[in-house]
């Protein structure tokens, strides 16, 4: 029994304005053979048993897709979803990498089809406005690119301010509370918690969540190396005749990083949208 964990790579396409004639929607490959999704052999058998065959998709709906040869290059891995209610389409396992949008309307028996399209992002998504397309046409309007961008900025600022608030409230408990204690911590935590969480953002961006908590774990711990150093350097006060308390610093850097990489895992799991 092999195992399959972990987030995977998906692909959703939004159709803004579709309107609720029965419709159905897929993406067409460049490739024959993606995961386990391939293309019809031409064996009527197979097609009616093969085992990437939906269960749920009406046999002349699937051999009307089987059929469509409307593109050159590009073909139909067996898989395709009712619109019309939901009126999007999510290819939430092993989508292919490029691809072509079709749309099947077998009251009339029209299809609609796109231009070229890529998976953007580990979890990419695209919308059509379907209010600009013409009946008929067999070509659908162009596909938006609708990764939440302006979310993301927002959940970035968020962390950092939330992470850099919560390591000063630590601060002050270890009683680290004059003007350049508190200007050594900014620095520091501006400079540190601004790299580690636009890294952070690229991996979630580009390979998805898991890769997301496992450099988050191995970053958190890079960086609480680094303040660990510089706060054993510059943060305590001076002390007349005796030794500054070094040890504390470390100490601090520590329990700081500690609760707010633990605070930052509850958070995420109560607002998935933060992180």
């Amino acid at each position: 029994v092999g195992a399959d964990m972990g987030p995977k790579p998906s692909v959703t396409v939004n159709f803004d304005g579709l309107s609720d004639r029965v419709c159905y929607a897929t993406l067409l490959s460049d490739r024959e053979h993606v995961g386990p999704y391939s293309v019809w052999d031409g064996i009527e058998e197979n097609g009616k048993n093969d085992r990437n065959y939906p269960g749920e998709l009406e046999y002349d709906i699937w051999k009307a897709f089987a059929d469509y040869r409307g593109c050159d290059g590009y073909c139909f891995l067996q898989r395709a979803w009712r619109v019309d209610k939901t009126k999007s389409l999510t290819w939430g396992y092993m989508p292919p990498d490029n691809f072509r949008i079709l749309l099947y309307f077998p009251e009339s028996g029209e299809f609609a089809v796109s231009g070229t399209y890529e998976r953007y992002a580990f979890h990419t998504y695209y919308t059509v406005d379907m209010r600009d397309y013409t009946a008929g046409s067999g070509t659908l309007p162009k596909a938006e690119r609708s990764y939440s961008y302006t979310n993301e900025t927002i959940s970035l600022i968020a962390r950092i301010v939330l992470t850099i608030g919560i390591e000063l409230v630590i601060a002050l408990l270890f009683r680290y509370r004059s003007r350049r204690q508190v200007k050594i911590l900014l620095i520091t935590n501006v400079i540190t918690q601004v790299i580690l969480n636009v890294f952070l953002n690229v991996v979630n961006y580009t390979s998805g969540s898991l890769a997301f908590i496992l450099m988050y774990i191995n970053a958190e711990i890079i960086v609480f190396v680094i303040e660990a150093v510089i706060y054993a350097g510059i943060l305590p006060e001076p002390v007349e005749g005796g030794k500054p308390k070094r040890g504390k610093a470390v100490l601090y850097a520590l329990t700081a990083n500690a609760v707010s990489f633990a605070l930052g895992f509850a958070i995420a799991w109560l607002i998935p949208g933060i992180f």
